[in-house]
């Protein structure tokens, strides 16, 4: 099922569509956007660079979704989606690559790992993000997902100064390993920062928060993205009332 939406900017009505991204040709359409994405905000080293892609083996396996410029034709967000039946054939959830996940195999109900998420730069703003999420719902309503899990990035190109304030906050007030605890392969370098260091918390990660999600343990460094990557842990049944409207979750 397909989310229409209208948003207005300063020089035109933008109409954005979400849709399934199905076939080789439209999964090279998201691979080639997070190309152009990863590579130009984190100089990221990307399996399929010389053809101008960010591709490897995980996508054959996943669910691809995306939004779509009507007015353009151009794919402008895109994520991917492995459930659990996906990861159990290929031995492990994407994220098992950085963390050790204690307690997944005890969580009570089907889990989708989401990632790979990226908006093109002009089309970051509240009205995208919307889109991409009403059809990320529709994808966990119709599995029946209980749980939505996965990373979301922090710039490292400052060192880790950035990435260490905003776990400052997360620590104080999303940080929860009730139901899961993840314990990074490459602990962020230690960095002594002073307590009152603001920090801008990235788009994503902040919607995620919104959402209701909870930080379920410190960050792993991805060096081949130079990025420290926070695993989130999303309950179905915990989404946050506020924000669950536009999230289009049946609870």
């Amino acid at each position: 099922m397909s989310t229409l939406a209208r948003t207005r900017d300063t020089t035109a009505e933008r109409r954005l569509q979400a849709e399934r991204l199905v076939g080789p040709r439209a999964l090279r359409e998201a691979q080639a956007l997070r190309f152009s994405v990863f590579s130009k905000e984190f100089d990221a080293k990307l399996k399929g660079a010389e053809l101008g892609l960010d591709m490897d083996d995980y996508d054959s396996h996943c669910a691809h979704i995306g939004v779509r410029d009507l007015n353009t034709g151009a794919l402008v967000a895109t994520t991917r989606l492995l459930d659990h039946n996906a990861a159990r054939s290929l031995g492990r959830f994407y994220s098992e690559e950085e963390f050790s996940l204690h307690g997944l195999a005890h969580l009570q109900g089907p889990v989708l790992e989401i990632g790979r998420t990226c908006v093109d730069p002009a089309y970051r703003n509240g009205g995208t993000i919307a889109v991409l999420w009403s059809e990320l719902a529709e994808v966990l309503n119709e599995g029946g997902y209980s749980y939505l899990m996965g990373c979301a990035s922090i710039p490292m190109q400052d060192g880790g100064i950035q990435a260490q304030a905003i776990m400052q906050r997360l620590r104080e007030r999303y940080l929860c390993t009730e139901h899961l605890r993840a314990e990074p392969k490459t602990p962020l370098p230690s960095l002594d920062l002073p307590g009152n260091v603001i920090a801008e918390m990235p788009p994503l990660l902040k919607a995620y928060m919104r959402l209701g999600a909870k930080v379920c343990g410190e960050p792993c460094w991805d060096q081949d993205f130079q990025v420290a990557d926070v695993f989130i842990l999303l309950k179905r049944d915990e989404l946050c009332p506020r924000y669950a409207r536009h999230f289009k979750a049946a609870v």
